[in-house]
C-alpha cells in the first residue's frame, strides 16, 4: 500500500444517537410517516423497492424530517426487506419522536 490509510475520527462518547425500527411501504402515493404501531415506525415512500431506491429514499426522507445530514442516518439492518433498523446520529431518542410527531417512548 502506498501512503497512510484515511481513518474516521473517533466518535465522541457523548454524541447522542437514536435507533428506530421502521417498516417501509414502498410505491405509496406520497412520502410520509404513517404512524407508530407496536414500537415500529411506519413510513410511506413513493420510491419502488428496486435497485436500492427505497433505502436511499428512506435515508433522504428521515434526514429531512429530523433535520440532520444524510450521513447521520444509517440503515444498520434490513437493507433488503421492508423491516429495517435505522440509527440516527446527532439526535436523542426523545427528540427523534418529537420531530416525527409521535408520542415519546415510555421509560
Amino acid at each position: 500500500m502506498s501512503g497512510p490509510r484515511a481513518q474516521r475520527p473517533p466518535r465522541a462518547a457523548s454524541e447522542p444517537s437514536a435507533t428506530v425500527t421502521v417498516r417501509v411501504h414502498p410505491r405509496s402515493s406520497r412520502d410520509g410517516v404513517a404512524g407508530l404501531s407496536e414500537g415500529i415506525l411506519r413510513v410511506r415512500l413513493t420510491a419502488p423497492p428496486v435497485e436500492n431506491r427505497a433505502n436511499e429514499a428512506l435515508v433522504r426522507f428521515l434526514a429531512g424530517v429530523l433535520g440532520v445530514p444524510r450521513g447521520c442516518v444509517e440503515i444498520v439492518a434490513g437493507d433488503r426487506g421492508r423491516n429495517k433498523i435505522v440509527r440516527v446520529r446527532g439526535i436523542a431518542p426523545d427528540a427523534l419522536h418529537r420531530r416525527l410527531g409521535l408520542k415519546e417512548p415510555a421509560d
